[in-house]
């Protein structure tokens, strides 16, 4: 019953998506020349094949596919991969980092006419499901055209799980249409079984898996030359709250450093003069990376308001607070910062990625903080103390190394699901 009162008001929601559209399009979240996607009007032609569609919510659960689609573009080149995501900065930068071929759209309202159109145009033979972006109408009308359905780093917060248990004639509809569940972790295992998923597994996370990053080498000597002989701290996929925490962290460690950089790259590029008027009104100088501004003596914070750059900042800058994790977000995947090497630093809620934190703080790659007052802390500490910093991002770098074997695992099981190679082809 609440499944067809869910879908009579998406449906009925019509007569105001245009006005909702079109607030969306004047904050910057919808690409006006893509718009008709969000009503599962195509903008890329289906090639004829057979087709699996993958659909990720956001930048950082898209990075995490990202290693999947490029293994089954160049292992099984007869299968047509289709990639959706929900945001606008997810689509503009995933496009770039895609294999030749690989088409992206982005997925549409939830309405069942445009859920339909969507599923009618593609008609996938396969689709899988990054994490736990779960759109009713779109499961149960896959799930009704004999869909195979796969979700994979299945993860549900603590709080999401107990909404979906209150409403259990809901969930269960939705999460018994998968065919296939591989959860993040024991615990989510758990937790999907409990909402009614019949195949669940544990083999490995598929967001420690990522394409390693790709760094411009002149960005970065250009980058490290600008900082030479500086103290210089990263602040990565920072959200509103935690700019005023690293700027009172930043004034703390200045006390003895005073010629201290601050680096602040925001997860959102949209929120860049909010956040420039907060750091503007501590009265510290500012320089911004998107006016194409240049890091001088005297510069306090280099508002880094640009996108698909972080790895560079990662791999030149050697501590740094991964974000995300102060504020109700649930941590960011610290692996691509591993990667590169930098001394990691995370607050307490990373429940979103918490097995590859605390493998990051068993091997000595990352510490986590709780406030202002630890992360200057620390951060100072790892400045006086450039050995231990860069053996901690040596021991971050094995970590992820070590973790990213785990896709063979996830692989093996996902393979045999996989379209056959038709006949004649070669």
């Amino acid at each position: 019953m609440i499944l067809q009162i869910y879908k009579a008001l998406v449906t009925f929601s019509g007569l105001f998506l245009d006005v909702y559209f079109r607030l969306r399009l004047v904050r910057g979240k919808e690409n006006k020349f893509r718009l008709n996607e969000r009503r599962g009007i195509a903008t890329k032609s289906r090639p004829s094949g057979r087709l699996v569609w993958l659909h990720a919510v956001s930048v950082g659960e898209a990075a995490g596919l990202l290693a999947l689609i490029k293994i089954i573009h160049d292992t099984k080149p007869w299968i047509i991969l289709l990639l959706t995501t929900c945001t606008v900065t997810s689509g503009d930068l995933i496009r770039k980092l895609l294999p030749k071929g690989v088409i992206h759209q982005f997925i549409p309202i939830d309405r069942p006419a445009w859920v339909g159109r969507f599923l009618d145009y593609w008609n996938p033979d396969l689709a899988i499901w990054m994490e736990s972006d779960l759109w009713p109408t779109m499961v149960t009308e896959a799930n009704a055209r004999g869909i195979y359905m796969i979700i994979v780093s299945g993860r549900l917060s603590f709080r999401a799980f107990q909404r979906w248990k209150s409403i259990g004639s809901l969930a269960k509809p939705l999460f018994s249409a998968f065919d296939l569940v591989l959860a993040a972790s024991h615990e989510q295992v758990r937790r999907f079984f409990a909402l009614g998923c019949v195949d669940v597994r544990y083999v490995g996370n598929l967001k420690d898996s990522i394409v390693p990053p790709k760094v411009d080498i002149k960005i970065a000597a250009a980058l490290r030359n600008s900082i030479t002989y500086r103290p210089v701290w990263l602040a990565a996929s920072t959200h509103r709250g935690e700019e005023s925490l690293v700027l009172d962290a930043h004034a703390q460690i200045a006390k003895t450093k005073p010629n201290l950089l601050t680096v602040i790259v925001p997860r959102h590029t949209n929120r860049s003069d909010e956040i420039a008027r907060i750091v503007q009104r501590r009265g510290l100088t500012l320089v911004r990376r998107s006016a194409n501004q240049s890091i001088k003596e005297r510069t306090s914070v280099y508002l880094a308001d640009t996108m698909g750059e972080i790895a560079i900042f990662y791999s030149v800058i050697p501590v740094t607070f991964l974000a995300g994790s102060m504020v109700k977000v649930g941590g960011h995947n610290p692996i691509e910062a591993s990667y590169c090497g930098t001394a990691i630093v995370f607050g307490p809620l990373m429940e979103n990625n918490r097995e590859s934190a605390d493998a990051l703080i068993a091997a000595g790659a990352a510490r986590e903080v709780n406030d202002a007052a630890s992360l200057a802390k620390t951060v100072e500490d790892l400045l006086d103390d450039p050995i231990t910093a860069n053996e901690m991002g040596a021991c971050a770098r094995r970590v992820a190394i070590a973790r990213a074997i785990k896709i063979n695992s996830i692989l093996e099981v996902i393979d045999p699901i996989l379209p056959e190679k038709p006949l004649g082809v070669t």
